[in-house]
């Protein structure tokens, strides 16, 4: 598929992109959580600065992704660790 004009809109700026057209709806739907985000912390903190907003946003998604990453890592890890168990397991049944 080829690529696309689209419009998003974050924190009231708008960005001309071109995207696939498989990660449209993605881009969207990315733009729409980071707005949502900012209008929450806007509602709940005494900060209205748009680049503190869009700074606290930022932090929130970096930090959820470093989190997934390390648990994904770790599972990565513990199923290496089974396989190689498993592993162990099958060479000793089968050099009997």
């Amino acid at each position: 598929m080829g690529e696309i004009s689209i419009k998003i809109t974050i924190s009231d700026r708008i960005y001309p992109l071109k995207v696939s057209t498989e990660e449209e709806e993605i881009v969207r739907r990315a733009a729409k959580i980071i707005n949502e985000r900012i209008k929450d912390y806007q509602e709940n903190y005494a900060v209205r600065d748009k680049q503190d907003l869009l700074s606290m946003a930022v932090l929130h998604y970096a930090t959820a992704v470093l989190r997934v990453e390390n648990k994904v890592q770790n599972q990565d890890t513990a199923v290496a660790e089974k396989v190689e168990e498993l592993d162990s397991l099958l060479n000793g049944f089968f050099t009997k």
